[in-house]
């Protein structure tokens, strides 16, 4: 239940994404979903494996390799799906905030339920 929450509000982070930062279009929340679930998907495989690679930059540079690595997914992703589309990196890298903020909200209101 937790993963179909989660799922479903890093869609809704997409979606709202696409309508706060300019050169990012979603066609509508489903292909939002679509598209977390691919950026989910990317950065547990492919991301995952490129932040085993760069740790020790990554560690050095305090996570920043780690983040562009996030961006990079999306941009993964962009190129994947006809419905998802960004202009660019920067656009990206700031729907990649956007994401990351809402996700940090949930966290704190949900709370952390360790059953």
């Amino acid at each position: 239940m937790q993963l179909i929450i989660k799922v479903l509000l890093m869609g809704l982070a997409v979606f709202l994404g696409a309508r706060i930062v300019p050169g990012v279009q979603v066609d509508g929340y489903t292909t939002a979903v679509i598209a977390a679930l691919l950026i989910a998907l990317a950065n547990a495989t492919v991301g995952f494996i490129l932040r085993v690679l760069t740790f020790p930059i990554n560690f050095l540079t305090l996570g920043l390799v780690s983040f562009i690595i996030t961006v990079l997914m999306i941009l993964l992703v962009d190129n994947l799906m006809k419905g998802f589309n960004t202009s660019g990196f920067f656009a990206s890298a700031l729907l990649a905030i956007v994401i990351a903020l809402i996700n940090a909200l949930y966290s704190v209101i949900a709370g952390s339920d360790k059953d």
